[in-house]
């Protein structure tokens, strides 16, 4: 006879959710790596699932399962460790930051950062190809500029997350949507008061701190001129290393596939390192593996034209995966689903459902460790409470994409915090403070919900659906 399968009490969730934060933040501290904390966390909810009446067979098809439904991010992010290898040493990167070192005027550079990304974005579908290919560029820029390393990649940041939300062709757009229950176009619509909103008002931080991140517009001229000639003395820089980028941004803006169009990319990095950067072919392929270490000179650009190859990326992936198992478990034993409904009761209308939605969508960054897991949970754990308080969905997809999506990259063991930390070479925390456009988002959603600005009532024949 099978044990009969119970939920979690709320005493028992809270205990297995706040063990979890105890290891994560004691092995940070002693710099032991998370993934040991991570999955050791995988057998304290399992010690709490034996007890609900779980089989280990079950829960390990659970983690499992929730490996499986991230593996898409998996794949993205080797396709773009090798994008970024390539891009580097076939001079494709080090062009974009030769040319915006001359180009972009370093009191309006933060503010240029945030536009360029978010075009990138928007046109790409992708926060993490923006992060990887036009942010690493910005990063060299913006150390060449002498502007603080953490503030420009909080604005890469701002810039990538709002192309990515406001882009129907990324896959967390179109995930929301689909869990929501409506199309990616009502769902985008719905983003567009507050998102607008929010980068306006992060457009003018950004702007303010240009101005006084470099005493008022002078740059160091003698540092900027320094990494110009450091990088034409390394690569050979020309217009036409610039192609690559133009051809995969168009290639993803017609809705190609993401990861063939990626690796078709870093074919086109290796291709250029043999003809325009003095590279054997051997030598241009290799680099989609592991990086050819950097000697300009200048020990920042040496650290950012170090990055890249499938290699550098094995200790996400890694991560990723126990993070993925483990918010699967979380899941299958119902520790979320009792959380988000202790929450629940609270919530009196607009203001205190956005409130809450938005937790909901923190939490699963926080404890399910990925974006995907809290996208997929959020509109399963709150779609109930729309419907029975008469909100359209489109207010549920956009609530979970702003708690989901964008407190993603806060999370220092989240797939978004570990990519975009590895990728700028900034500490989650060191670049959370200037995550500006997450926070004007935050708050804009919330002032909204509370004044009934843009809340939308739900139409008959959704509340019977």
């Amino acid at each position: 006879m099978s044990k009969e399968i119970k939920l979690p009490s709320l005493w028992q969730a809270f205990l297995v959710l706040v063990a979890f934060l105890v290891l994560a933040f004691t092995f940070t501290m002693l710099e032991i790596e998370i993934h040991l904390a991570i999955f050791s966390g995988w057998f304290i909810a399992m010690f709490l699932g034996k007890i609900l009446g779980h089989t280990y067979k079950d829960m390990e098809k659970a983690i499992t399962k929730g490996i499986y439904n991230g593996l898409d991010a998996v794949l993205i992010l080797l396709a773009v460790g090798a994008l970024i290898g390539t891009w580097i040493s076939g001079g494709i990167v080090p062009s974009l930051i030769y040319y915006g070192l001359k180009i972009i005027h370093p009191s309006i550079f933060l503010l240029a950062t945030l536009i360029i990304c978010s075009i990138t974005s928007l046109s790409t579908g992708t926060s993490w190809g923006t992060a990887g290919t036009a942010g690493i560029a910005m990063m060299g820029i913006g150390a060449g500029l002498g502007i603080p390393a953490p503030m420009t990649a909080g604005a890469v940041l701002s810039g990538a997350y709002f192309g990515d939300k406001l882009s129907p062709l990324s896959d967390s757009t179109i995930l929301t949507a689909t869990m929501s229950g409506i199309d990616v176009v009502d769902h985008v619509k719905g983003m567009l008061p507050v998102s607008v909103t929010g980068y306006i008002i992060a457009g003018v931080g950004y702007t303010i701190a240009g101005f006084t991140a470099i005493g008022g517009g002078a740059a160091d001229l003698s540092n900027v001129n320094a990494v110009i000639g450091a990088i034409d003395g390394m690569f050979n820089i020309s217009l036409i290393n610039l192609l690559p980028m133009v051809l995969v941004i168009v290639l993803l803006a017609m809705r190609k596939p993401s990861i063939p169009v990626i690796t078709f990319g870093a074919f086109l990095g290796i291709v250029w390192g043999a003809l325009f950067q003095d590279l054997s072919f051997i030598e241009a392929l290799k680099t989609a593996w592991a990086q050819i270490p950097k000697d300009t000179g200048l020990v920042f650009i040496d650290k950012i034209l170090g990055r890249g190859g499938m290699n550098s990326m094995l200790w996400s992936v890694g991560i990723i995966i126990f993070g993925l198992g483990f918010g699967g478990l979380l899941d299958h034993i119902g520790i979320l689903k009792v959380i988000a409904k202790k929450i629940e009761k609270g919530i009196k209308g607009g203001g205190s459902l956005s409130v809450t939605t938005i937790l909901v969508g923190f939490f699963g960054n926080l404890f399910g460790s990925a974006m995907y897991v809290s996208l997929i949970l959020t509109p399963k754990l709150m779609a109930e409470k729309y419907d029975e308080l008469g909100y359209d969905r489109r207010i549920l997809s956009r609530n979970t994409e702003f708690g989901g999506t964008l407190t993603s990259g806060m999370v220092p063991w989240s797939d978004n915090g570990i990519y975009m930390a590895g990728i700028l070479g900034v500490a989650t925390f060191q670049y959370l403070p200037y995550m500006w456009l997450s926070f004007a988002c935050i708050a804009v959603t919330i002032f909204f919900g509370y004044a009934g600005k843009f809340m939308w009532s739900a139409h008959k024949d959704q509340i019977a659906a």
